[in-house]
């Protein structure tokens, strides 16, 4: 009732008082009837058609991208889901239709998205009972809106925005993630001084660096056994896990490949020399390198060369590597790529402690030709 009121108002003060002539912008005159058809308006000719595709794959995107976020914005709000597809199709049709008879492109406004969902609008119906009450507007009562304040309808605007505003949600997402917090602001921002085009491409575009980043610098940690269990857990999270002498761990977290890999196998290096950095007797050193690839979900070519090289690498240092636990993807594209077969086949476990227990009997081994005391023998 008051957006209906603020208008009325509004009309009816511009009216009288001539506020066109006094500075207030206002609507300005408008034709009362419906569009008429433009579908004889449709011109394929060669001359135009570049642009016209051009233009269309720029307002499209923008169109869908902003409709299918601002829906999912206002879904959230209704713990609801919806389907990108079906709104992707709605859209598709809505302007299919809506080009043969003079219409502007239809997309999912905040604004107005706002005003609706403020009003208590919770079906499809809405817009059904919003455009037969559009058609009646057009038809007899254009004319008396043509005094409309532009203020007034920005004020509506603006108040149907300041209700969606969670201040409490910005401030929890302050203290949880700052960089979320950055991408809230930057949205709201853009939005709110600029244009709904600017502020979305503002969130996307810091999205977009934020998964970049992640991907360019991989998850890697240190495992360490659980007392007594068999679990192997990050040594950072889990202090009181203990790691295996002359064994080093570690988990892989994000797919790889060219821009994170040279990252990777600088930080397993790493690894390495904090390990050999650490140890105070040749019993520590590090014999045998241990990658879990559980996390991996995929790999590249650039990838597989990095494990090479790694593992040439770790040949020099005297570290026999191994293997754990790769996923179908990777493990396909490692087989194709004839990387099992240089690597060998024996290199790959199917879990930690497996890998664990045969490098564990490999040391011992080693051990006992060299004439030192086993694990075993020293536990006696």
């Amino acid at each position: 009732m008051a957006p209906m009121v603020v208008v009325v108002v509004g009309c009816v003060f511009a009216y009288f008082v001539h506020g066109d002539k006094h500075g207030i912008q206002i609507v300005g005159p408008l034709k009362k009837g419906l569009n008429p058809p433009s579908v004889h308006l449709l011109n394929f000719d060669r001359r135009y058609l570049g642009a016209v595709v051009q233009a269309g794959l720029v307002t499209g995107l923008i169109a869908l991208a902003e409709g299918i976020a601002i829906g999912r914005s206002f879904a959230i709000m209704k713990n609801e889901q919806i389907d990108g597809n079906k709104e992707m199709i709605a859209f598709g049709f809505m302007n299919l239709i809506g080009s043969l008879v003079s219409c502007y492109l239809t997309t999912g406004p905040f604004s107005k998205t706002a005003v609706n969902y403020n009003s208590g609008c919770r079906t499809q119906m809405s817009n059904v009972v919003m455009g037969f009450c559009m058609m009646l507007v057009l038809l007899f009562l254009a004319p008396l809106f043509s005094y409309t304040p532009q203020v007034a309808l920005s004020a509506i605007i603006m108040s149907a925005m300041l209700g969606l505003i969670n201040y409490e949600e910005i401030i929890h997402l302050y203290k949880v993630d700052k960089f979320d917090f950055c991408i809230c602001i930057a949205a709201f921002l853009g939005v709110s001084f600029i244009s709904m085009d600017v502020g979305l491409m503002l969130s996307v575009g810091l999205g977009i660096i934020r998964a970049l980043l992640y991907m360019a610098r991989p998850a890697t940690c240190k495992l360490g056994k659980v007392p007594n269990s068999s679990l192997y857990r990050d040594t950072e999270q889990y202090p009181g896990s203990t790691s295996i002498q002359g064994i080093l761990v570690l988990q892989l977290g994000s797919p790889i490949y060219f821009a994170n890999c040279t990252y990777m196998r600088e930080r397993i290096l790493r690894y390495i020399r904090e390990e050999q950095g650490n140890s105070d007797s040749k019993t520590d050193v590090v014999e045998h390198l241990l990658l879990d690839l559980s996390g991996v979900s995929s790999i590249d070519m650039t990838g597989l060369e990095a494990f090479v090289e790694l593992r040439r690498i770790m040949q020099g240092k005297g570290i026999k590597m191994g293997i754990v636990n790769p996923r179908i993807e990777v493990l396909e594209k490692m087989t194709l790529a004839h990387f099992v077969d240089t690597f060998g086949k024996e290199n790959f476990y199917l879990s930690i402690e497996d890998a664990i227990q045969t490098c564990q009997f490999q040391l011992d081994t080693n051990k006992d030709k060299d004439g030192e005391p086993t694990s075993n023998q020293e536990g006696a």
